[in-house]
């Protein structure tokens, strides 16, 4: 597995592997790879080449957000992506991605303004400002990225489509610890507490599928029944729940919604694929998880 840590050299690998007609599947992460992580370079190995990049990148973090602090295990990291097959990893610096005097920035297009986009001011601009760098520097065929985080999938998606990037993306499933807790770098922060309590997402989120599938349509109904369970209010005795949920709740609610599925706008009632889209905070770490509602 070779490693690179310049983009120059990253796109003439990359280059060189388009020119014999191969296809290439490309992994961006964050490093600190966990399950989920490997479950997309298994997705992007029906590629004849797999890469992979690993870089934690400044311009998506607020000023409060634990940029400092995000796990760095970059060793470990690479010796997880040999073992799954990868054929590259690029691997380059914050001085690299971004040298002395950078100023140029990418705006996110419009499904970006809502949710995580208010939430977290300015992160998606330095999300799509990274992808379409690690485009340029990588210009696979194909790029797999999470639903876990489902907004950024969609943000990338139309960011590729708008700019004629010509990449594939694909959004592949999340991955669940066995307590349905979705896989994330940032779980090890919790306490055994708090992972506890963290367990309200993905049972909330099952909950509301439940009812949808029971033939509850009306999203005002669905998102009362998130918010109740998120914030620890006692469950309605018509509630589908069978496993039995923490006393207390997350200590903050970003927000609980659901949302038409491809571009996140507001339904009243599920006439079409919708998705659950939470976030909040557990201690001090914000997680967020989904649930795509669709007829069985």
């Amino acid at each position: 597995m070779e490693v690179i840590d310049s983009p120059e050299l990253a796109r003439k690998y990359v280059t060189s592997l388009r020119s014999q007609g191969r296809t290439v599947g490309f992994v961006p992460t964050m490093g600190a790879l966990h399950d989920g992580h490997l479950s997309l370079v298994e997705a992007a190995r029906s590629c004849d080449f797999t890469v992979a990049s690993i870089f934690v990148n400044p311009t998506q973090f607020g000023p409060n957000e634990d940029l400092e602090t995000y796990p760095r295990t970059l060793q470990s990291d690479l010796e997880s992506l040999e073992q799954c097959g990868v054929s590259a990893v690029f691997a380059p610096t914050a001085e690299t991605m971004y040298p002395k005097g950078f100023s140029t920035y990418v705006s996110a297009p419009k499904i970006g303004d809502t949710l995580e986009g208010v939430c977290r001011p300015g992160h998606f601009r330095g999300v799509v400002t990274v992808v379409l760098k690690l485009f340029q520097a990588l210009p696979v065929t194909h790029a797999y990225f999470g639903k876990k985080d489902y907004q950024q999938w969609r943000v990338i998606e139309a960011m590729t489509r708008d700019l004629s990037l010509g990449t594939e993306i694909i959004g592949c499933e999340t991955v669940r610890e066995s307590d349905g807790l979705a896989m994330s770098s940032r779980n090890q922060y919790l306490s055994q507490e708090e992972r506890q309590r963290a367990l309200l997402l993905s049972q909330s989120l099952a909950e509301v599928e439940k009812a949808y599938h029971a033939g509850e349509r009306c999203v005002e109904s669905l998102q009362h029944q998130m918010h109740s369970i998120l914030t620890g209010q006692p469950v309605s005795a018509d509630s589908h729940t069978e496993t039995p949920l923490p006393s207390m709740g997350l200590d903050s609610v970003d927000y609980a919604t659901i949302v038409a599925a491809q571009d996140l706008t507001p339904m009243e009632s599920i006439d079409r694929p919708a998705v659950a889209l939470i976030a909040g905070n557990v201690g001090t770490t914000r997680l967020i998880d989904n649930r795509e509602l669709r007829p069985l």
